[in-house]
């Protein structure tokens, strides 16, 4: 195994207990994406053996690349995900962090092996940069009212990039606001979206997101680094 990803996945796991101890939370309540985009396959695996089980990826050709070698790992789709090409992939992952449409439910339904539902997050645009996609907060709860009439799709959630800010603690607002819309819709009790996780918080600015409540955090350079093309 590369020494650099185990003495990352180590150092990450260090702060992300101290993180959930400076707000009262177990540390079982975090989960970590290794987010595999700029990597290979072999170190996606290393990572896996390192005692990260979720990968996280944004292209559909990493994806499949990646879904054959991660074994037991659970497979993330943290990307922008286009209607046409949901059969290459809905039927691979675990979870979809990008859900932002309703064509895009539509077709989630419909390529989804029957019977089976599918873990997703609905994406929100809270700081409402233009550049990011996704709902902007006004938004959301009608949108996920409207789910419902997609049974194959399931929301655990809420999902956000905050801009990337140098002094993290800038980014709070955001976290802040969506663990606020998140509890909104959890109050709700609608069975098919329980919306109990928050994905949210990157490699600079996981520490703050988990003191806002995340449940997600997708961790790419900062865990198992970047490779040459």
């Amino acid at each position: 195994m590369s020494v650099h990803v185990a003495e990352n996945v180590a150092n990450i796991k260090m702060r992300v207990r101290q993180a959930c101890e400076r707000s009262g939370r177990a540390i079982d309540d975090v989960r970590i994406i290794a987010v595999t985009k700029y990597v290979s396959v072999a170190t996606a695996k290393q990572a896996v053996e390192a005692g990260i089980a979720d990968i996280g990826e944004n292209r559909i050709e990493g994806a499949l690349e990646k879904a054959a070698a991660i074994g037991q790992a659970r497979l993330h789709f943290v990307g922008s995900l286009q209607s046409r090409k949901v059969k290459n992939i809905v039927n691979v992952v675990s979870c979809i962090h990008s859900l932002d449409r309703l064509s895009l439910a539509k077709e989630i339904d419909k390529r989804l092996e029957p019977g089976k539902t599918i873990d997703c997050f609905v994406q929100v645009n809270v700081s409402g940069e233009q550049s990011k996609n996704g709902l902007s907060p006004d938004e959301v709860r009608p949108f996920i009212n409207e789910l419902a009439a997609y049974p194959a799709v399931r929301v655990i959630g809420l999902m956000t990039m905050a801009p990337f800010e140098q002094d993290a603690e800038r980014t709070r607002p955001i976290f802040s606001k969506l663990r606020e819309l998140r509890d909104q819709i959890k109050a709700d009790k609608l069975s098919s979206a329980p919306c109990t996780e928050l994905s949210m918080g990157m490699s600079n600015d996981f520490e703050v997101a988990i003191e806002e409540g995340a449940t997600f955090i997708r961790l790419g350079t900062s865990l198992v680094g970047k490779e040459e093309s």
